[in-house]
């Protein structure tokens, strides 16, 4: 996979989809997105704004008002869930408490008629690629969440879909072992060279996994982008708004977005040429403290900055302190369009 061929290819192509529900809401707003064959994408977005509807709708657990989804150029917008070649993985995992791990990977080749010793097997050998096939005769309740997520990876995969879609699978795990998980999801999908889609509203977490970021509002697409291409040059201004790490600021040259650790401070006093502002607050976040300050100008607007924990040890401030903030101009990003 990864190869320059295979980036090409539309692994997922959605055209002009939309979902719109009887009362008149709409769900999805004519999006277009051509998703790579082989890639690992993220869908982003606040709650309400059409991230999972979307997913479902190409797993085929939720009907189109209109619009196509293509899937490697064939059109898969009216086939049933089974024939689509896709697998989901739910946020609750929603394994079947009373089967073993063996069971519940093999659930949906009993379903089709295979025979218990083949499907056994197929199981068998799924549960060991991803470390599991130890705990093969273990019921979801004497498993560990990272250990439920594995089964439920193993048996969305048992139908070898050419198209993996995840629904915030890693939200209902620990902090510590959701960092665990995403390298481990990563992993998977390389090795594996399938197509994931995976539903977010974790910008870190997209960050870390995703080959190309979808952020989502209201309904529409706002960019589609690698991580680095989202965070460091934002859109729009609710992008920059949503991914955090960026203040939106007024300027001479127009609206432009800065990233808060993109920002010199300098005592007021210094004779510095920058915006004077009145730190409000300072928090301490280890390898960094993030000060909260307010503009002497411009309305007073809030904004944050992000200063390493050895600068601000050379130079700590406090609550009131007047400084003066400053920035290169290549580092204040306008917005498209």
């Amino acid at each position: 996979m990864n190869t320059s061929a295979a980036s090409q290819a539309a692994g997922i192509e959605l055209v002009a989809l939309t979902k719109q529900y009887a009362a008149g809401s709409v769900a999805v707003d004519g999006i277009h997105l051509r998703i790579a064959s082989g890639s690992y994408c993220c869908l982003l977005g606040p709650s309400g704004c059409g991230k999972s509807t979307t997913l479902r709708m190409i797993a085929g657990h939720e009907s189109t008002t209109s619009g196509d989804i293509l899937m490697e150029n064939r059109n898969i917008t009216d086939l049933p869930a089974a024939e689509r070649g896709t697998a989901m993985m739910f946020q609750s995992f929603a394994l079947f408490p009373h089967l073993s791990a063996l069971d519940n990977v093999a659930f949906s080749l009993k379903m089709k008629g295979m025979a218990r010793e083949a499907r056994h097997r197929q199981a068998q050998d799924l549960l060991e690629r991803v470390a599991m096939g130890h705990l093969a005769q273990r019921k979801p309740g004497e498993l560990s969440g990272g250990q439920q997520q594995r089964v439920a990876l193993a048996r969305a995969l048992i139908t070898q879909p050419r198209v993996l879609l995840l629904d915030e699978p890693l939200s209902a795990l620990d902090p510590f072992l959701r960092i665990q998980m995403r390298a481990e999801l990563r992993r998977w999908q390389k090795e594996l060279g399938l197509t994931f889609i995976h539903v977010t509203h974790s910008q870190e977490e997209a960050m870390a996994l995703a080959d190309t970021m979808v952020v989502m509002n209201q309904g529409r697409i706002e960019q589609i982008g690698s991580p680095h291409e989202v965070y460091n040059r934002p859109a729009t201004e609710f992008v920059a708004r949503f991914m955090g790490g960026h203040n939106v600021l007024q300027t001479t040259q127009g609206k432009v977005a800065v990233r808060n650790d993109h920002i010199h401070v300098a005592p007021l006093d210094s004779g510095a040429n920058g915006w004077p502002a009145t730190v409000n607050d300072v928090e301490y976040q280890g390898t960094y403290v993030l000060l909260g300050l307010h503009l002497s100008e411009g309305g007073g607007e809030s904004i944050s900055v992000m200063l390493p924990e050895s600068r601000f040890t050379e130079r700590p401030y406090a609550p009131g302190d007047r400084v003066s903030l400053s920035w290169a101009a290549w580092q204040a990003h306008s917005f498209a369009g």
